[in-house]
């Protein structure tokens, strides 16, 4: 298992979903230029509880690649002053070794931060840094779509950029309706395969990402896998019942970890006589933007539709 599908795993614990945002490849600029000051002190819902932050933060820790992102979005940039190693967009970010699997307390600490932001709190980060007054604020995976646009409006409140989250949000709203209403109709009840890493890791129509390719018609064939119950909607494949199910379209979320591509699908054994391969169907994703539930969601949701148009004759 390659580390991007384990720290994607590891993150189904502490509750997994991802989040949608601008259609392009940049933050939303005109939603960040709308920045609300707020009102502090505040206290935010978070997963690790009521978080209470007593002015405006300066000095922002991300240690969530997509609260970083988000952050971005709003217009809360400015207020970042570091980032974990993942967060590797925007590429103005201030990029650190940090790690929010294994945080180094001292380091963080080092940055005089007013506020830090995890993807979880599994390692009790937010009691280590109360002995500082440095107030954490947990956003672990939206499991819906509600909850995803909920933790805009939180940053928003945490970070003073009320309106602008609010503008985002409903910004995200409006591109993922229209994504849906232009997806051709003929690709409903297609199937597919979606590949987290060469070892058959996938998901099912109960993640977040499973949802979000549901709203396209698409039916997910991990949701008959033996394992697909127990494994908290991730379950390992193996390739005889991918080859046994036939699916029709294969997204690959390991192109850049892992080196897939649409020759090496078609170069395992078995796997060239299936719908997917014999048609084209097979679509490379951005492993970053696959597993992430921030500001680029919506370009993944694009890339697959423009998919399905494409071999569906569509434009």
């Amino acid at each position: 298992m390659n580390k991007r599908t384990q720290r994607t795993l590891l993150g189904v614990c502490a509750g997994l979903g991802l989040l949608a945002a601008s259609c392009s490849s940049t933050p939303n600029t005109s939603a960040a230029a709308q920045s609300n000051s707020g009102s502090f002190p505040v206290s935010v819902s978070a997963a690790n509880g009521t978080v209470r932050i007593k002015s405006r933060p300066d000095a922002i820790v991300s240690l969530s690649p997509t609260a970083t992102e988000m952050l971005y979005a709003i217009g809360a940039g400015s207020q970042v002053k570091a980032v974990d190693k993942y967060s590797d967009y925007p590429k103005n970010a201030p990029r650190t070794t940090l790690d929010d699997l294994q945080p180094n307390v001292e380091a963080i600490v080092a940055y005089k931060p007013d506020l830090v932001v995890v993807p979880g709190d599994s390692s009790g980060l937010t009691g280590r840094l109360k002995a500082f007054a440095i107030p954490v604020l947990s956003l672990p995976p939206a499991a819906t779509l509600a909850d995803a646009y909920g933790d805009y409006a939180k940053l928003g409140e945490a970070t003073g950029h009320v309106q602008a989250a609010q503008t985002e949000a409903a910004h995200v709203k409006a591109q993922i309706a229209q994504i849906v209403k232009d997806a051709p109709k003929s690709s409903a009840g297609q199937t597919y395969y979606y590949e987290l890493d060469q070892t058959y890791f996938s998901v099912t129509s109960s993640t977040f990402i499973g949802k979000v390719l549901g709203l396209l018609g698409l039916r997910n064939i991990a949701d008959r896998a033996p394992s697909a119950a127990s494994s908290g909607g991730y379950p390992q494949l193996s390739a005889e019942f991918i080859v046994q199910s036939n699916p029709d379209w294969v997204f690959l979320a390991d192109t850049i970890c892992c080196g897939q591509t649409v020759h090496t699908v078609a170069a395992r054994p078995g796997w060239s006589t299936m719908t997917a391969v014999r048609k084209g169907q097979v679509v490379g994703l951005n492993d970053d933007i696959a597993s992430r539930w921030g500001p680029r969601i919506v370009d993944l949701l694009q890339t697959v539709e423009s998919a399905l148009k494409k071999n569906s004759g569509g434009t």
